[in-house]
């Protein structure tokens, strides 16, 4: 039983990479390459590519060349050669990081994470795909950009699929099928789950979800998804041993194979056919079936389904005891497997040929025992036959040979054309080198006059060439000992300037509690004493001392700088990071998803990720002459990831020699069992990718929440 897989990942993008031309002063390239994206999807990939290769030379806008290269990788991706199509995947990100256009960078960043994930998937490096998928996943939800989430969730769950995770793989391709917005993904979606079901013997509900396809196929004119979806079920029908309905599937796939020129199908719908029909022993229908399909694929030169066909009608002749008919389709076979890999298989063509031999034998005394006029027909007939079997095989000796003369006078034809080519590139070179010694010998006169001349004009550049390179680096010594002088001190008045807040602020409050809210009570107690406390006026002043006091208690509270006992994690980072803002010129972004489950987290590892950030930001505003910085916090499976990203001068990771400041940095993420990469080129910034193991701390969180209400019941009672 045969059968074809398609719709395993949707890559509909490439349709979807370019944004509306917009009237710019990049305009016309951004037409020209709208128009090499418009003839990739009419089919011409060659010509675009081409074109492509070429214009990419002249591209002067970031935007532009980072399209140009994402259409190279498709067209590598497309041809499984995933080295070249990474490479320039890798390139568009590189020019796509210039764009200052957030909605198109990003949108770009999403597809290139796509690019990645199928590359890594047809490379066979699963795990690496799927972080791919999820980085794309992030990108895109964090942007809204709603197809793209559903591509990335699409190419997830084929990863989960192929990696035997059929849970999650049925939970993601659920998940697509609410995106009601682009059709390819639904048939994608629903084909995959009726092929894992299939998989798994569930048949119902497999036919149930390829009936789903089958409708959205028809709906959108889908041929090609039609004619597989037919022939899933066909499959389907045929494992159930239900062969009327199996052949009927088939029938339809073979139908609407036919109208669209979908060869490869139709034979496999065709020898399907024929199996079903041997299943049921219904030899002469299957030969017939596969005689007809035989001559197609003969007619589309598709070698293996001819090897396949002559196989099955080898099969039937033998359930059939016609060996000669099974010698010779056996015979075929092997020609045609010749052809293709030179592969003999001569044991089993010696085991026909023998019972061939022994049934002719038995044939020849059947035919003693007749009547002599009978015999003298019979073997006149079989003269005949063996004539035109003699005269079969001359016409195709033939043929055979004629083919041969016909590629040998190409081949001495090309040979005489390249030795032509040959004697005159020969007689080029001469004349190349007669002008080459005529012009050496009036340079070299020239020279002999000018050699002594140019060894002083030499002598003297490099003096003032050693002289300038002197010069140079001490201003550059002297610039870079002033740059660190003032990053040093930019520093220490940014630390400065918020512990001062802070400090500022616990003085603050101190003083309010200590001494106000001290005299406050004092005077209250005393006012208690009195003989007269009965009276109106005294009851009207102690309720309004009791409401001063109240007022500067809390006051005295809300000056206390913020901690995370008190205050949630993410809103002490936030109000961190937009102190360091406001106290420098620094740009500073803040992006944390989900902001619940990471307030929830264990203290512990809270303070020592706020340590890490304050490294960091410290190295940051020291080294990176930065003027933005983006901090995102993600936390998805136990595993919580910190992307912090610079726009400074970065700098070269294979010769950097760490600090304190980075071995202290190393040191607190090896003692939380996690892990860090660091991504810097020098004139492009630093990317620091940072993932830590994080378990569940919500019931230590639950526990503090009841001491902080202790505390908070005890002060009250002051």
């Amino acid at each position: 039983m045969l059968s074809i897989s398609l719709y395993s990942q949707i890559d509909n993008n490439i349709k979807k990479t370019l944004p509306v031309v917009k009237k710019s002063p990049e305009a016309e390239e951004k037409k020209t390459v709208t128009a090499l994206y418009n003839l990739y999807n009419k089919g011409d990939e060659k010509k675009a590519f081409r074109n492509t290769k070429s214009f990419i030379k002249k591209a002067k806008y970031p935007s532009n060349i980072a399209s140009l290269n994402l259409l190279q990788a498709y067209y590598y991706n497309k041809r499984a050669i995933l080295d070249s199509s990474i490479y320039y995947t890798d390139q568009a990100l590189k020019y796509n990081s210039r764009l200052t256009n957030d909605s198109l960078k990003n949108r770009l960043f999403s597809l290139s994470y796509n690019l990645m994930g199928l590359n890594y998937k047809k490379k066979g490096l699963f795990e690496v795909s799927k972080k791919w998928h999820l980085k794309g996943l992030q990108t895109s939800q964090k942007y809204k950009e709603t197809n793209l989430y559903y591509t990335h969730l699409h190419g997830l769950a084929s990863i989960y699929k192929t990696l035997g995770d059929n849970t999650n793989a049925i939970k993601s391709y659920k998940e697509c099928l609410e995106y009601k917005k682009d059709e390819e993904i639904l048939l994608g979606s629903y084909i995959n789950l009726g092929d894992i079901y299939s998989d798994a013997n569930d048949f119902e509900k497999g036919n149930y979800y390829y009936n789903l396809g089958k409708q959205i196929s028809e709906k959108t004119n889908n041929q090609q998804a039609r004619a597989v979806i037919a022939l899933s079920l066909g499959t389907n029908y045929q494992l159930q041993q239900k062969p009327n309905e199996a052949i009927k599937m088939y029938d339809e796939a073979i139908l609407v194979a036919d109208k669209n020129e979908l060869n490869q199908i139709a034979l496999v719908a065709r020898g399907n056919i024929g199996d079903t029909y041997i299943d049921l022993k219904k030899y002469n229908e299957a030969k017939d079936v596969f005689s007809n399909a035989l001559q197609k694929a003969v007619n589309f030169g598709y070698l293996d389904n001819q090897i396949s066909f002559y196989e099955q009608l080898k099969k039937i002749a033998v359930l059939q005891n016609d060996y000669k008919s099974a010698f010779d389709y056996l015979t075929k076979s092997t020609r045609v497997k010749d052809s293709v890999n030179k592969i003999q298989k001569i044991k089993e063509i010696n085991e026909l040929e023998i019972k061939y031999k022994t049934a002719q034998k038995e044939k020849e005394i059947r035919f003693l025992q007749l009547d002599n006029t009978t015999k003298k027909l019979k073997l006149e007939k079989q003269e005949e036959a063996i004539e035109n079997l003699n005269l079969q095989e001359q016409i195709s000796q033939k043929i055979t040979e004629n083919t041969i003369l016909f590629f040998q006078n190409s081949s001495q034809k090309k040979l005489s054309e390249i030795s032509l080519l040959k004697k005159d590139q020969q007689l080029k070179l001469l004349e190349i080198k007669q002008q080459k010694e005529t012009k050496l010998l009036t340079i070299f006169g020239f020279l002999i006059v000018l050699i002594p001349i140019i060894g002083l004009l030499l002598q003297y550049y490099k003096r003032l060439k050693t002289q300038r390179l002197l010069n140079i680096q001490q201003a550059e010594i002297s610039k870079q000992n002033i740059n660190n002088l003032l990053k040093d001190q930019e520093l220490k008045l940014i630390k400065a300037s918020v512990s001062a807040q802070d400090k500022e602020r616990q003085r603050i409050a101190q003083e309010l509690h200590d001494s106000i809210g001290g005299n406050l009570a004092a005077i209250k107690l005393q006012l208690n004493h009195l003989i007269i406390s009965s009276s109106p006026k005294i009851k009207n002043l102690t309720a309004l001392l009791d409401e001063t006091y109240n007022h500067v208690r809390n006051l005295s509270h809300t000056l206390i700088p913020k901690k995370f006992t008190h205050h949630k994690f993410c809103e002490v980072l936030e109000s961190y990071l937009k102190n360091i803002g406001e106290a420098s010129t620094i740009k500073t972004d803040f992006t944390v998803y989900p902001k619940k489950e990471i307030d929830t987290l264990n203290e512990d590892i809270q303070i020592e990720i706020f340590k890490i950030i304050q490294e960091l930001l410290t190295n940051t505003i020291k080294h990176a002459k930065a003027s933005k910085i983006d901090l995102q916090l993600n936390f998805i499976e136990n595993v919580l990831n910190i992307l912090f990203e610079d726009n400074g001068i970065g700098f070269n990771t294979e010769n950097y020699k760490p600090g304190i400041g980075f071995i202290n940095l190393e040191s607190r993420i090896a003692e939380l069992n996690g892990s860090f990469v660091v991504d810097s080129k020098l004139k492009r910034g630093t990317i620091v990718n940072i993932e830590i193991p994080v378990l569940s701390s919500i019931s230590n969180e639950t526990n503090k929440g009841i001491n902080v209400k202790k505390q908070l019941d005890n002060l009250t009672k002051l």
